[in-house]
């Protein structure tokens, strides 16, 4: 898969500059509001997180590369509710129509008191599985090109700059969800997990310090031994 947000070891982007103390803040007065939309919106439970993700790189490139932080959000979040019948073109357009009643409450709808709540509970994606075919310390190989095996052009978590590199197993998280299914609705697919290091200099043709490490989670499906 080869994508405008595919960006890793891209030239001419500019550096990345974290925020002093780490903390990322809003930088406009709608941004917690684009934040709250999304997050009331997949409360509903028509997509997946995964969904959401591949809603976001599937955004026109022009509008990808334009678009700030939160307008894809918004951009991607507006393509799911018409993809999933929930709204319609026409009223994100022009406002919705008028009715002589309110609709009733969406029975998944996230409460503003419930908001606390819900995101401590977070939403685990460790699933039951098959049992790992990889241990701490092996040497694999991931899939080149980096796609998608169900669905061409498909989403996948497998980085372009990892695909086809050598690196070393670090740990085994056990069966996950596998995002390339799950994001086009084939189910949950899960497969083991794993946390895999690889050397900077291997990836980048040069590392910024000898023995640099870049580490990448990556499903089963995306590996081979080395």
């Amino acid at each position: 898969m080869s994508r405008v947000h595919d960006m890793g070891g891209r030239w001419g982007d500019g550096a990345v500059r974290p925020e002093p103390d780490g903390i990322a803040r809003f930088a406009e007065d709608w941004h917690p509001r684009a934040l709250a939309l999304t997050l009331a919106a997949g409360a509903l439970g028509a997509w997946s997180i995964d969904a959401a993700r591949h809603a976001r790189e599937s955004l026109a490139p022009a509008d990808y590369a334009r678009f700030s932080y939160y307008e894809k959000w918004l951009a991607a979040l507006a393509d799911l509710l018409v993809a999933r019948g929930m709204v319609s073109a026409a009223e994100l357009r022009d406002g919705p129509a008028e009715t002589e009643t309110a609709p009733a409450p969406h029975p998944r709808r996230l409460a503003a008191a419930d908001v606390d709540r819900t995101l401590a509970r977070r939403a685990p994606y460790s699933r039951p599985g098959p049992a790992p075919a990889f241990a701490p310390g092996d040497r694999v190989r991931t899939r080149l090109p980096a796609r998608n095996a169900f669905i061409p052009g498909g989403h996948t978590r497998l980085p372009g700059y990892a695909a086809g590199q050598v690196g070393r197993v670090v740990i085994s998280h056990g069966p996950h969800i596998l995002p390339d299914a799950n994001a086009h609705g084939l189910g949950e697919a899960a497969e083991p997990l794993y946390t895999v290091a690889f050397d900077a200099a291997d990836l980048w043709g040069v590392a910024e310090r000898a023995g640099d490490e870049v580490t990448a989670d990556l499903w089963q499906s995306y590996l081979a031994p080395a």
